[in-house]
């Protein structure tokens, strides 16, 4: 029974929780997340928000769609009760009402559904075959002499291709090649075109373009002869078909792929008129720069070999001579005079050391010479004196004689 109530326990949910699991379950499932559903537009609704909704229905049941602002201000078909469409979303719940919905990102008429499958089938064929690979695609030239121009005659298309060209490089020659973007005839046209381009004109790179339409308008452009044909083309292609949402064979196969036919011009032409211009411009700033270092440089290397050929030069060697001559007898002249100079400070140092040895410098300070008068010898014991003996006295300013009459130790 504990058993029981455990489990009772554990699968007990509340609405929002349930609701909020089912919602993740639906999210993990990678079918539900990208899903083609056919049927018919009914109860279609455009609030103020700008989202749309509708349901789409059979003869059996029907299922709630709604289509954000930002996918909806994409859409260029007319919606209308009771029209039969395919759309493209994800399966989810709408939690607040607990109901499951189909949010829709694209809608396409009912019958383009089998077109569309057939588009899906080829694209991938040829991508197995590596034609839609990024490793083959070309670099488009940054400054392209000759461009050529693939689209209608009578198409918005070309004017705009046009005006753009010759607003950001007026430079460039630009080669038309006509063909029909529409219809039977247009495939094998536009394929003759390429080739006609690339045999006679050799242009830097080509536009393929043309504006935008249905399924089956840009479906020429879907065609595996000019999807072929652009892999092989000898100039780099870029592809310009339709609007931005619009995406054809061509666009893979194409080197590069432009949103509209104005922005493949654009793409053609990175480079502009006005970067020319700048470029030009500091090229010529970097040659007067360049110009004016050289002179600098010049002007330095004239200097040093002006100071080199000055220091070489006879005139520059016999004032050197003549200096160091000058320095010679002054040298001549100073060394008998310092050698006297020297010669008489060692005298005086000799004089001043005999001085200072001479006994009548001491006398002269104050002291006296003692001297036996028999044979003038100098006392320097009194054990070479006796008592009674006649001794002479020498002191600063003469001598006097004294007898010796005590001996003191």
């Amino acid at each position: 029974m504990e058993a029981q109530l455990s489990l009772f326990e554990i699968a007990r949910w509340t609405v929002s929780g349930l609701t909020r699991y089912l919602s993740q379950r639906l999210a993990e499932d990678p079918l539900l997340q990208d899903v083609w559903v056919e049927g018919e537009i009914s109860n279609l609704s455009r609030p103020t928000s700008g989202h749309l909704y509708f349901t789409l229905k059979d003869d059996a049941t029907q299922l709630r769609c709604v289509m954000w602002r930002s996918e909806a201000a994409r859409l260029r078909l007319a919606l209308s009760d009771g029209m039969a469409v395919t759309a493209h979303g994800y399966i989810s719940i709408y939690e607040a009402g607990g109901l499951y919905q189909l949010y829709v990102d694209s809608l396409r008429p009912a019958g383009e559904g089998a077109l569309f499958q057939e588009f899906l089938h080829l694209k991938e064929r040829l991508a197995a075959e590596g034609l839609f690979d990024t490793a083959r695609k070309r670099p488009i030239p940054s400054r392209a002499r000759r461009i050529g121009v693939i689209t209608s005659p009578t198409g918005a298309a070309l004017r705009d291709i046009l005006h753009v060209l010759r607003r950001r490089n007026p430079l460039a020659e630009v080669v038309f090649a006509s063909a029909p973007v529409q219809g039977e005839d247009a495939p094998p046209r536009l394929v003759e075109a390429l080739e006609r381009l690339n045999r006679i004109a050799r242009p830097d790179v080509i536009l393929l373009a043309r504006g935008g339409g249905s399924l089956e308008d840009l479906w020429a452009f879907n065609d595996e002869r000019l999807v072929r044909a652009i892999v092989a083309s000898t100039a780099p292609v870029i592809s310009g078909v339709g609007h931005e949402t619009d995406f054809t064979l061509a666009d893979f196969a194409a080197d590069l792929r432009a949103p509209t036919p104005t922005a493949a011009a654009e793409l053609a032409t990175p480079i502009t008129l006005e970067d020319l211009r700048a470029v030009w411009q500091n090229q010529q700033e970097r040659l007067r720069a360049g110009l004016q270092t050289a002179l600098v440089n010049r002007r330095q290397a004239l200097r040093q070999l002006q100071t080199r050929l000055e220091f070489s030069s006879p005139a520059r060697r016999i004032q050197s001579e003549r200096q160091r001559l000058d320095e010679w007898a002054r040298r001549l002249i100073a060394a008998p005079l310092q050698r006297l100079h020297l010669t008489r400070t060692r005298l005086r140092g000799l004089e001043d050391h005999l001085h200072a040895l001479n006994p009548w410098a001491v006398v002269q300070r104050g002291y006296a010479i003692v001297t036996r008068q028999t044979d003038g010898q100098i006392i320097t014991s009194r054990q070479s004196v006796q008592r009674g003996e006649a001794l002479q006295v020498r002191v600063r300013d003469g001598a006097f004689g004294v007898a010796v009459t005590d001996i003191s130790p």
